[in-house]
């Protein structure tokens, strides 16, 4: 039987940041000292400014990345430029459980903050050696596994945070149960990042309910528009139309794109706060309908959100 914590209702969170901020200014005089931080995907983009925010305000931090070259050079400069030693890195590799379980069994001692960052965007379709889909198997189902797997070391917290790191771009599927990993229906790549980064949201809901007793809270976000190597597998017409639309609704920097990550992890403003959808660091509202804005109902769906916890669990065991 699962048992679920519900949390109690509030008004939806707006507090004093916006789209303009910047991580830096979320952190700003905040001491995170004593506080451990785990950031997937920090070689770079928005990954990278969220752990060099959390690491300028004195957490020990461990860049989670597949490229231990880039993530070693990454911590380097991270030290650098905010005088904390207490920045690491290690191996994970997302489409590998294997690589998962290492991370986890390596892990030692209490985790305050798991920002789950890393992810591909509009990929090939391209199969993992499990037959899943790379992107839901990248941005949801190895999450899923390192925030399960990491149960314990949240809990050894005594007041966690885990992030959720979605997209705008979930407005585009929820998620198709009978076919998630495109095996019978037809392939499009946006399609499938939509389904991917739905199911980030919904890893929220759920893992809230089933964790928010434990004192473990859990939100989902969008970051904004960014330029990042996250749009590496676009082609030239897909670019073009990304910075149409970035365009007419505003690019943010890293720096910007990190802010609500950063602000979900670490602000004492969002205590007790979880299960919900945020951008440009507050609550979002429901989706309007010809709008990049707001969340769909189906990816707040309490009953999607437990099929997929269902589903990913019985998918991550075989």
């Amino acid at each position: 039987m699962t048992v679920t914590f519900t949390p109690s209702i509030s008004r939806p969170f707006t507090g004093p940041f916006g789209a303009d901020t910047t991580a830096a200014e979320v952190v700003a005089g905040l001491d995170l000292g004593g506080r451990r931080a785990v950031v997937t995907g920090a070689a770079s983009g928005i990954g990278l400014e969220t752990a060099r925010a959390l690491a300028s305000a004195g957490a020990c931090v461990t860049l989670a990345v597949r490229d231990l070259d880039a993530g070693a050079a990454t911590a380097a400069e991270i030290t650098r430029v905010t005088d904390n030693e207490l920045v690491s890195v290690a191996r994970l590799d997302l489409t590998d459980r294997t690589s998962i379980r290492a991370f986890v069994a390596n892990w030692d001692g209490p985790l305050h903050m798991l920002v789950l960052n890393a992810g591909v965007m509009a990929a090939p379709l391209t199969r993992t050696a499990e037959h899943w889909e790379l992107q839901f198997a990248t941005n949801h189902l190895g999450h899923f596994a390192l925030a399960t797997g990491l149960f314990p070391a949240l809990v050894a917290a005594d007041g966690a945070r885990v992030v959720s790191v979605s997209s705008a771009a979930h407005l585009r599927s929820p998620i198709v149960f009978d076919d998630v990993h495109y095996h019978g229906r037809d392939y499009d790549p946006w399609t499938a990042y939509g389904q991917s980064k739905t199911a980030n949201v919904l890893f929220a809901v759920q893992a809230n309910r089933q964790w928010g007793g434990d004192g473990i809270h859990v939100n989902a976000l969008s970051p904004g528009g960014i330029r990042t190597n996250l749009q590496r597998h676009l082609r030239p017409a897909e670019l073009t139309s990304l910075e149409q639309r970035g365009a007419a609704t505003g690019w943010k920097t890293p720096e910007q794109g990190a802010a609500t990550s950063v602000l979900l992890a670490a602000s004492p403003l969002v205590e007790g706060i979880g299960g919900r959808y945020f951008e440009d660091c507050a609550e979002a509202g429901p989706h309007v309908p010809g709008t990049y804005r707001g969340v769909a109902d189906y990816a707040v769906d309490p009953e999607s959100a437990e099929r997929l916890w269902d589903v990913s669990m019985a998918t991550i065991r075989v």
